[in-house]
């Protein structure tokens, strides 16, 4: 595990520590961790030494590298909650031919993210980033078309305060809008939003006509789900699903080297909260994916 700053890190070993012997979540321990931290970032700097102690307690060897790390695991979870070391962290790991889950943000900007992604497959690595909202139950219903029948929009909600470093939605509006892209799935040409100090609205305009939004909330009552309009019915995601429905897919992925989330879907999705930065710019006018992401991939 690289990066000790978040609460991740001990719900998850928690999971894995915790798991019925014999079971599908036992097959995968966390053995050795390497702390990090962000100096620049309060919710880092100040959280990485418990996370630390936290992980200690639990048996895990705390070492003083990346690459010492990396002598004693077979697969790692990158957890630092700051997306922009993840490029320079991630690197050895692709060298030493890991396999790794990288926490959200996936990175401090597209460019970068586009990076990670091209790195992976440059060393085939496997590779892949999601926030814990995409595998609740009720979302990945809705997605089948199981819930409301076809899928014709969503309306996402989730919290949405802001980290000076990053892209306004990149740091916890992620959650909200990878909500909206399970349900949504990908093809979303052009993006728009309306800012206001207590909420965000992200509109996004998908191929067939379809229309998907975020709300990234910070005033009032705060909380997470989505609407989903369908051929058949109109419907809720229902309640989140907690973490472990996240890990599960995680040790799948360790195991087969089969990512649950393609690159594209999660590069559309950096690229439509980039896009929401670049409308915000333009006084709330449609900006194109395509466009941000060709930018994105020219940076590098």
């Amino acid at each position: 595990m690289i990066g000790l700053d978040t609460s991740h890190c001990g719900a998850f070993t928690k999971l894995l520590k915790d798991a019925p012997a014999g079971s599908e979540l036992a097959s995968v321990q966390v053995v050795a961790a390497f702390p990090g931290g962000s100096p620049d970032v309060a919710s880092s700097r100040d959280r990485v030494a418990g996370y630390t102690e936290e992980l200690r307690g639990l048996g895990v060897e705390i070492v003083d590298s990346i690459p010492a790390l990396l002598e004693k695991v077979d697969v790692v979870f990158l957890e630092s909650v700051d997306g922009r070391p993840h490029l320079e962290q991630v690197r050895p790991v692709f060298e030493a031919k890991k396999p790794v889950f990288i926490d959200k943000p996936l990175a401090g900007s597209l460019a970068d993210a586009v990076e990670i992604f091209r790195l992976a497959e440059q060393h085939g690595v496997p590779c892949f980033s999601s926030s814990s909202l995409r595998f609740s139950p009720g979302t990945l219903k809705a997605r089948s078309g199981e819930a409301a029948g076809l899928v014709l929009g969503c309306e996402a909600f989730s919290p949405c305060t802001y980290e000076e470093h990053h892209p306004d939605l990149f740091w916890y509006g992620i959650h909200g809008v990878e909500t909206l892209f399970t349900v949504m799935g990908t093809g979303c040409q052009t993006v728009r939003r309306v800012q206001t100090p207590g909420a965000d609205l992200v509109i996004g305009q998908w191929a067939g006509d379809r229309i998907g939004t975020f709300r990234g909330l910070r005033d009032g009552s705060t909380g997470y789900g989505a609407t989903v309009f369908g051929a058949d019915r109109i419907t809720d995601v229902g309640p989140y699903g907690g973490y472990e429905p996240l890990v599960v897919e995680i040790v799948r992925f360790f195991h087969t080297g089969k990512s649950p989330v393609s690159v594209e879907e999660t590069l559309e999705i950096y690229a439509f909260m980039e896009a929401a930065d670049e409308s915000k710019r333009r006084d709330g006018a449609p900006v194109s994916v395509a466009e941000v992401l060709e930018q994105a991939r020219s940076a590098k």
